[in-house]
């Protein structure tokens, strides 16, 4: 995935930081609670929104099972339209592929529409690399951008800055990349918002190179889709004369009445808009309107092995909606960055370990980012159950098991205490599975409890710093409903 997060601690550590910058806790809070707010009030006035729900997850179900034949329909699509489709198996060959490109055209730089997948794979720090300037045109992603920064958010890049620091940034960066904000510029959103807009209508106006990634691929047409609520991206994708777009291959719907659902379940999950303000669609090229080159470029960079995972896949439904990041009190608490990839939050906690293979320190602590609540099941718009892929990877991670990742096996090592955990875990199963010894060990437990710790030794000391033993009752269940019903009922 993103080279731009390499080299991160592992979430705990990040976490633990993060989690001392009082100012980062209060924007995060505002912001989430905010949005969270306003997404529960659009999504209550639809009767049908669970309907809805359950239609988007049958319809990103039965695409993921035939993904193969919609991406050759929708190769074969873009290529009569005038397009040209590349194939990239990794970050590294996606990168190699949108360079080259650039080059090509003879062009320093480009403009570019908000990308996760850009983000995923590292694509601006690979242009640079090859002397070529990536300007982002999203507000919040220019924050980011100018800052030094890396996004923290699905949809709202720089959720973790106020409106004063945003200000700062603009003063201090914004004419390093191209026309300067006002000396006297003040932190009223408007005002920040009319600095941007000067500052990118002069490299929209400039701009021979588009760059984008794309909410929706329709395979009947080889049409592309983008939502986006500034119209910055129109911009990107009109008046460029060459447009590459970089999008993951579970981002296609077999046809037109596929997206109908989604363009009611995404804007009201993400921004709390009844109806997206700017919905740009493009098939191919044509000689009268919008770019005259375009290209495509599939990204797998390990979606393939995520989808033969039988659980994990479902995570590939994932519309980037954002919604279960604003419920999560992980990260309202911890922050984006402490995920270590361009995809924070609960999704990112199960998307990032299977799409990089669960090979790192960082990957293998990432399912454990949640207290497993299961908020952000309930509010995500194709019904993604993240708390049972949470689990599902626990288990591999504890487990110590080989995992493939792109063909070659990683080896990955239990981590210390885990060889304890899973004796305990046989000792309990085999308990469970003998009545008479489960009584006794209940019945010995009652009797001792004046004299049990309030913190476990050994391997266990670890659980117990962060968490309270439970109390043994005076009295099993079995015995209570013994005396008082004379075993009646039970057994």
């Amino acid at each position: 995935m993103s080279g731009t997060y390499l080299g991160m601690p592992a979430f705990p550590r990040a976490a633990a930081q993060s989690t001392k910058d009082t100012q980062l806790r209060r924007n995060l809070r505002h912001a989430t609670h905010t949005i969270r707010a306003k997404r529960a009030a659009a999504v209550a006035e639809l009767d049908d929104w669970q309907q809805l729900r359950a239609a988007g997850k049958a319809i990103k179900d039965r695409t993921l099972r035939h993904l193969d034949s919609h991406l050759l329909q929708l190769e074969a699509a873009v290529i009569a339209a005038g397009g040209t489709v590349h194939w990239a198996t990794d970050a590294a060959e996606a990168n190699r592929i949108v360079t080259a490109l650039v080059r090509a055209t003879g062009e320093t730089s480009v403009v570019k529409v908000k990308s996760m997948a850009t983000q995923e794979i590292g694509l601006n720090d690979a242009l640079a690399e090859a002397g070529i300037s990536a300007y982002e045109t999203d507000l919040a992603e220019l924050i980011v951008q100018l800052g030094d920064d890396l996004p923290s958010h699905l949809l709202v890049p720089a959720i973790h800055r106020n409106r004063g620091e945003i200000r700062d940034i603009f003063r201090k960066r914004m004419g390093q990349w191209g026309r300067a904000a006002p000396d006297n510029l003040s932190d009223r959103p408007a005002d920040l918002a009319e600095a941007a807009r000067l500052h990118l209508r002069e490299k929209f106006l400039k701009a021979k190179v588009g760059i984008s990634g794309a909410n929706f691929m329709i395979a009947e047409t080889g049409t592309l889709v983008v939502l986006e609520s500034e119209g910055n991206g129109r911009m990107c994708l009109t008046l460029p004369e060459t447009l590459i777009s970089v999008v993951g291959i579970e981002k296609v719907l077999p046809c037109w009445q596929d997206l109908e659902v989604f363009l009611q379940l995404l804007p009201r999950s993400s921004t709390a808009e009844r109806m997206n303000p700017y919905t740009t669609t493009w098939t191919g090229t044509t000689d009268s309107d919008g770019p005259r080159d375009f290209h495509l470029v599939l990204l797998d960079n390990g979606r393939s092995d995520t989808l033969a995972d039988e659980v994990g896949r479902q995570a590939l439904r994932c519309i980037r909606c954002s919604a279960c990041l604003n419920v999560c009190p992980v990260y309202e608490r911890a922050g984006g960055h402490a995920y270590g990839s361009a995809y924070p939050g609960p999704i990112g906690a199960i998307l990032t370990p299977q799409m990089r293979g669960i090979s790192s320190e960082l990957d293998a602590s990432l399912p454990y980012a949640s207290s497993l609540c299961g908020a952000c099941y309930e509010v995500c718009p194709v019904a993604i159950d993240i708390p049972e892929v949470l689990v599902h990877l626990r288990e591999r991670v504890v487990e110590g098991g080989e995992i493939t990742e792109r063909g070659r096996k990683t080896i990955i090592e239990p981590a210390k205490g885990h060889a304890a955990e899973r004796a305990a875990v046989r000792v309990a199963s085999w308990t469970f599975r003998h009545p008479r010894a489960l009584r006794a060990g209940q019945r010995l437990a009652a009797r001792t409890r004046a004299v049990h710790p309030t913190r476990l030794p050994g391997p266990g000391r670890a659980w117990s710093d962060s968490r309270d033993l439970p109390e043994v009752p005076a009295e099993s269940f079995r015995d209570w409903w013994q005396r008082t019903h004379g075993g009646r009922g039970g057994r």
